[in-house]
């Protein structure tokens, strides 16, 4: 056992992990303060000793094999548990510090994620914040990202997911708006009706309206002279200014229905939602500004309605 781990060279592991997260011997090279070449030649070594290849190189990039995905798993696992038992040993409670680039879907950044970040960074003003607001899918290595928030996500095992909440929708029209075209009482009236449409920024796909009807989920796509992509926040201000009806996240529009402002209307049909999910990589060690963000948010969402 000792001859075995005699073999290993740590050195060679942490650069095969920079190199796999970065997706490049370049990168990995500089967060080393290596160069390339021995980068290159350390990975060689590592394929070597393990007879299997990490890496499928092309002349501009690279990629992990499927042994190189399992290897990276693991190590990246343990280097992680090697630093964690370095600081409780050594008693070093590292503040946590640096950028969290975080990527939110516009309506949930505005009313959930943006009035919380003001108090986080009170709690921890070494941490800078970079946010973008965007309903787009994201590339986690390639654009950098810590964390992001979506909607509906598909199953993926090179992420960790954790559901935030269930984002209960509600049908709003003006008053004015319902005095002027009258107020539908059954989903067939809705026919009649301005109906402000949602179309997702990822394939153009209009977006059906959810509801509930004699206990059975029911989805329909009606018809409009209006239709809002890119910011969900759209549907929204038409609403408001009186043009049609939408539905829209409960959360984003209770200040507006509790003064009266919107109304809500088919609340017999009301009872649907959609999952909000925070996502961010399994396959490397979570860095500290993201799990102090990560416990302050589930701090936060005690709170809510």
């Amino acid at each position: 056992m000792k001859r075995h781990f005699d073999d290993i060279q740590l050195g060679s592991i942490e650069l095969f992990c920079l190199a796999a997260e970065a997706g490049s011997f370049t990168a990995a090279a500089l967060a080393a303060g290596v160069t390339p070449a021995a980068v290159s030649r350390s990975i060689s070594r590592l394929e070597e000793r393990l007879g299997a290849r990490m890496f499928v190189r092309t002349t501009r990039s690279i990629r992990l094999t499927e042994s190189g995905r399992v290897y990276f798993e693991q190590c990246n696992s343990a280097l992680a548990q090697l630093i964690e038992a370095e600081r409780q040993v050594s008693g070093q409670q590292l503040k946590p510090s640096g950028t969290l680039r975080m990527s939110i879907p516009t309506t949930y950044g505005h009313h959930r994620i943006l009035p919380l970040l003001a108090e986080f960074r009170r709690r921890f003003p070494d941490v800078t914040v970079d946010i973008n607001l965007s309903n787009r899918n994201i590339d986690f290595v390639a654009e950098g990202y810590d964390m992001a928030i979506r909607v509906r996500t598909q199953p993926d095992s090179t992420l960790i997911a954790r559901k935030l909440e269930d984002g209960a929708l509600v049908m709003i029209a003006t008053p004015q708006y319902l005095q002027r075209a009258g107020t539908p009482q059954t989903l067939e009236d809705l026919a009649d009706h301005e109906c402000i449409q949602y179309e997702l920024p990822s394939n153009g796909r209009r977006i059906p309206w959810l509801f509930q009807e004699n206990g059975q989920p029911r989805e329909l796509l009606a018809e409009s002279g209006y239709c809002c992509s890119d910011d969900v926040l759209g549907g929204v201000t038409l609403a408001k200014s009186g043009a049609g009806l939408f539905q829209a996240y409960r959360f984003s529009v209770e200040k507006e229905l509790r003064e009266g402002a919107l109304v809500e209307v088919l609340s017999d049909y009301a009872g649907r939602s959609r999952p909000f999910t925070l996502l961010y990589p399994s396959n490397r060690h979570v860095p500290l500004r993201l799990r102090a963000f990560i416990d302050y948010l589930m701090e936060c969402r005690e709170g809510w309605a």
